[in-house]
């Protein structure tokens, strides 16, 4: 079944969208906030994508169900994600951008951006694309997949996918080097990626929102 969406669009007759996968716990009005903050006068009508994660008990958190991209089984980041609910997210995400397809907005008009598990599977997602998107967005992020698992599933068009990463100094939750290391090993297989850091804890600050603005007007102009 698909998943349930919250919409905005920022014009009639969207020539964009942007899909934005919510963190841990949050839903998809989560980010729905940040679009007129965001948003730029010079951009193409956009439709703005929230999904809600399907509900599901998350380990760390004792079992308590809760609205998640995959469980979360350690707290050791290495051990962290469960790659059957990594994989399943995956799927929900590609039937919503065949969705977007089908309502004329083709995958080399769409962004990927997630926020903390959110952008975890932006990244995985992005790594097994046979169509490549306009861009991918991760935030306060980390790669869910084992290097060598997600060398495995790289599609070798995948890299040409620009991306846009940002994390906090001061993260509690996703420490500054695992979202460091996630650029690392993207940019060992190829991609671009524009690595951003912010004196901020597991958040998004204004910053933040003003460099990923900057980001969005080379790709939106570009297409």
């Amino acid at each position: 079944m698909p998943l349930d969406t919250v919409e905005l669009e920022t014009a009639p007759d969207p020539q964009w969208s942007v899909l934005w996968l919510h963190g841990l716990g949050a839903d998809g009005h989560d980010f729905a906030p940040i679009v007129p903050e965001l948003v730029r006068a010079t951009w193409p009508p956009l439709r703005f994508v929230f999904p809600h994660a399907p509900l599901r008990a998350v380990t760390i958190n004792g079992g308590m169900r809760m609205r998640a991209w995959y469980d979360i089984r350690d707290l050791d980041l290495a051990q962290r994600a469960d790659l059957d609910g990594v994989a399943a997210s995956i799927a929900q995400v590609e039937a919503l951008i065949a969705r977007e397809a089908g309502r004329g907005i083709p995958p080399q008009r769409l962004l990927l951006a997630g926020f903390s598990q959110g952008g975890a599977i932006t990244l995985a997602a992005g790594l097994a694309r046979q169509a490549p998107l306009a861009g991918l967005i991760a935030l306060s992020t980390y790669l869910p997949l084992p290097a060598p698992i997600a060398r495995e599933r790289l599609q070798p068009q995948a890299t040409t996918q620009p991306v846009f990463m940002a994390h906090g100094r001061f993260d509690p939750v996703v420490p500054l080097t695992a979202g460091e290391q996630a650029a690392q090993t993207l940019q060992s297989f190829g991609f671009r990626v524009d690595f951003h850091r912010y004196p901020m804890q597991h958040a998004v600050c204004a910053q933040e929102i003003a460099d990923l603005g900057d980001w969005m007007t080379a790709r939106l102009h570009a297409g």
